[in-house]
């Protein structure tokens, strides 16, 4: 799985806020290791980007 640079630039919010929930997301799927990582190889970072542009997670900050 490539980095999704096509929803990339056609996202529209903050980019300080998508590049923080970004880092906090490859933090959580690095510390898991789920089959979905294996499966992406271990690129975390492609895969927390792909689940913060298709909103398969939710995020918030306080």
């Amino acid at each position: 799985m490539s980095m999704p640079l096509d929803d990339l630039i056609e996202y529209e919010s903050n980019a300080y806020d998508f590049t923080v929930a970004v880092n906090r997301r490859a933090y959580q799927l690095a510390v898991l290791r789920t089959p979905e990582v294996e499966k992406n190889n271990g690129k975390v970072v492609s895969l927390a980007m792909r689940h913060v542009l298709t909103k398969a997670i939710e995020y918030r900050f306080e």
